[in-house]
């Protein structure tokens, strides 16, 4: 097996954790994929050793669609961390995935004034250091 291609990091890069391990193998194919309960049978998100709804530990990854709306959005003005500083202004947005989770993220590929509430969005990637993908979301018409 080879090693993934590592870059030069261009914003703050996310911890791999043992609870996320699946989440980030799936990005790095371009896959969003989200933990479902086997026994509730729903998504939840952030990834966890258990279900936050019956706290039973079957948990299984399962394709997202990678459609949704904006739940929330704020324009940023100053970079939240210096990697981010040639960013500004750039939207952060809670994002409600058609799967019923809800995810923090960025809209990119617009202005970031252009998002509003409720607007429909998809998921697109950018590249990480080391091999793994961010999931961002742009607009959809």
């Amino acid at each position: 097996m080879t090693e993934p291609t590592r870059t030069e990091a261009t914003r703050v890069e996310p911890a791999v954790t043992s609870e996320a391990e699946p989440f980030w193998e799936a990005t790095a194919r371009g896959e969003l994929v989200l933990p479902w309960c086997v026994t509730c049978q729903r998504p939840f998100w952030y990834p966890r050793p258990t279900c936050p709804r019956c706290l039973q530990s079957a948990i299984e990854w399962r394709t997202a669609s990678g459609h949704g709306r904006v739940y929330a959005v704020s324009v940023m003005y100053r970079p939240g961390n210096p990697l981010m500083a040639s960013r500004v202004p750039y939207a952060v947005a809670l994002v409600d995935l058609e799967e019923g989770v809800r995810m923090m993220s960025n809209i990119v590929h617009v202005g970031p004034h252009r998002v509003m509430v409720g607007a429909p969005v998809q998921v697109t990637w950018e590249a990480l250091s080391d091999g793994r993908q961010l999931p961002l979301f742009t607009l959809r018409s």
